[in-house]
């Protein structure tokens, strides 16, 4: 983190001159434009006026909450874990601490995912490639390439390949389950 650009950043979100911070801080214009530039470092002290004026203080400013949140993930970052049935991608790292977790699978001809037991939540997936059947309780639903399907988890559901071909589908859980 740059102190000064921060320190910059907060003036222009609060619409104050440099002279006008100066004089709430009893500074000089020359100090606020010198520490904005990360020519000079301001005191503790200084610091702490500087952010009252700014309506902020030091935990607030050093905190990492201001940091924007990662929101793209490549290849590199995915989980993979390959059994005899399929390949699942995990597509965002740690999505188990968030309310939804999408996974990229390819399910191999003949196969079927393990059964996934009644939960709290919702279930959405999209077919990138091929034809599933999604098993529902007692209902078999066809979902096919370019189709998708979406329930509430309230009963024993999994996800079959009938075909020979492999199938590609990207699948999420909310909240996690995978």
């Amino acid at each position: 983190m740059v102190l000064g650009e921060k320190i910059k950043e907060l003036r222009l979100a609060c619409a104050l001159t440099q002279e006008e911070l100066a004089d709430r801080c009893e500074l000089t214009k020359g100090y606020i434009s010198q520490l904005e530039n990360d020519l000079t470092s301001p005191s503790i002290a200084t610091l702490i006026d500087i952010l009252s004026a700014l309506g902020t203080d030091l935990k607030e400013f050093f905190s990492q909450a201001d940091e924007e949140e990662k929101v793209s993930f490549n290849k590199n970052e995915f989980i993979e874990k390959v059994t005899d049935e399929y390949v699942l991608n995990w597509l965002v790292p740690n999505a188990q601490k968030n309310a939804m977790e999408p996974v990229h699978m390819v399910l191999k001809g003949g196969k079927s995912t393990d059964d996934d037991f009644p939960h709290e939540g919702e279930e959405f997936g999209f077919v990138i490639k091929g034809e599933i059947v999604l098993k529902l309780g007692k209902r078999r639903i066809k979902v096919k390439k370019g189709e998708s399907f979406y329930f509430t988890a309230t009963a024993v559901h999994r996800i079959e390949n009938v075909k020979e071909q492999d199938a590609e589908f990207i699948w999420v859980s909310s909240p996690p389950s995978f």
